[in-house]
């Protein structure tokens, strides 16, 4: 996969580099460094002692080197990112916590190294790009919560010719998960068992967000994953002034099923989740409720998030016929002098869910803790150092405690 991707990325580059006029392409150009140093350390409470730690410490590089568009009607780009993950600490009892690019042995690899480039065309305000693609979808939300995200092959074009609506499309043919340096084909995650083993190495997409006023949105996506599944997305979220404060509501609805081939076998999948949110004076008060109905689990690929409230740092509730209930608060200290310094707490409890290999209701929570200080100003401004933690137990898996602390820091160049 990587000649056609190079390939296209030259030519894109030598057409940009033999336009009349590069102004654009060279003055538009960005480039950052951003380190990541990364700890996490999960304990499972319950099942074999020699199997019950995941502890591992990793330095992470990610450079990324972005030009401009050329001038004229037609506008050419290249977009690269080069990565670098080097081991601090990790034995083989220890390993798999995503950080790292494991072996055969379970021994994680002193580094590991990844790379990207994307060719990209700009016509008026619709921009195409193919090769190395991180979307962000309502059916598909990239795992970034490692050192690198996870990303994917293919082409995707976007668009806001039309004015207040955002219009999106593509095809994704092969996914390279957060601590891998190879492409694979991609699968649906399969809960548990509950679906069977296939991939695939077509994922199309398309949908739009049109905007409602200032803030509200009403949004429309569909995907599917070519014999397998295909998914229905309806969005829509706005707001109120309320008091001294904002008042906002979210609901997302998904409708998926079996595709073509059903190569995974059955899908009947029905999701709703609601959130609302008042903010006032640095408080954020938010929660809702959640329900998946149908005979199977919430569908979505193998390695990333959901686009759902109920994504958390270890669980995401979305077990067959699981109803949930979810509450966040969130503070920013500048009220009190702190600029940059922010605090977040929100628990998840799931129940009436059904487990393939479970026998009756299944039940979970989680709570979930997060501390973040940014670095305002002075030469280490944008310096921040995060610690989350993160308690979740079940009656159908093992009870975790986990904690991960990241020290970040991008240099612009």
């Amino acid at each position: 996969m990587a000649t056609p991707v190079a390939g296209t990325c030259t030519l894109a580059l030598t057409l940009a580099l033999a336009a009349p006029a590069q102004a654009d392409f060279l003055a538009d150009s960005t480039a950052s460094l951003e380190l990541k140093n990364y700890f996490i350390t999960r304990d499972y409470l319950e099942g074999d002692r020699d199997d019950n730690k995941r502890e591992e410490w990793a330095q992470g590089f990610l450079f990324r080197a972005d030009s401009g568009f050329t001038e004229g009607p037609i506008g050419f780009g290249v977009d690269t990112i080069s990565m670098l993950g080097v081991k601090l600490d990790s034995s083989p009892s220890r390993s798999g916590t995503g950080l790292l690019e494991i072996d055969d042995d379970d021994r994680a690899e002193d580094d590991y190294t990844k790379f990207g480039a994307t060719a990209k065309i700009r016509a008026g305000d619709s921009i195409l790009r193919y090769g190395y693609l991180e979307p962000r979808l309502p059916s598909l939300r990239p795992n970034a919560s490692r050192l690198f995200t996870q990303s994917f092959l293919g082409t995707q074009i976007t668009s806001t010719d039309i004015d207040g609506l955002e219009l999106t499309a593509g095809q994704l043919n092969r996914t390279r998960q957060r601590d891998e340096t190879d492409y694979e084909p991609m699968a649906l995650n399969r809960k548990s068992g509950a679906y069977g083993k296939a991939t695939s190495t077509r994922f199309q997409f398309v949908g739009g967000e049109y905007h409602l006023g200032k803030r509200g949105r009403l949004g429309y996506h569909y995907a599917q994953l070519e014999d397998i599944y295909h998914q229905h997305y309806v969005g829509v979220s706005d707001g109120i002034n309320l008091g001294s404060g904002r008042l906002g509501a979210d609901i997302r609805y998904f409708d998926a099923s079996e595709q073509g081939a059903a190569e995974a076998g059955e899908v009947d999948n029905r999701a709703v989740t609601t959130r609302l949110r008042y903010r006032l004076n640095g408080h954020t008060f938010s929660g809702g409720y959640q329900s998946q109905f149908g005979d199977t689990p919430f569908t979505y690929l193998s390695g990333t998030n959901v686009y759902l409230f109920s994504q958390y740092q270890i669980s995401n509730f979305t077990e067959t016929d699981e109803r949930v209930w979810h509450a966040r608060y969130d503070y920013e200290f500048s009220r009190f002098g702190l600029p940059g310094l922010t605090f977040m707490v929100r628990y998840a409890m799931g129940d009436q869910a059904s487990v393939n290999g479970f026998d009756g209701e299944a039940r979970e929570w989680e709570r979930d803790v997060d501390i973040e200080y940014i670095v305002q100003g002075g030469w280490l401004e944008g310096l921040s150092l995060r610690w989350r933690n993160a308690a979740r137990r079940a009656n159908f898996t093992r009870d975790v405690n986990e904690n991960r602390v990241l020290l970040g820091y991008t240099l612009k160049l």
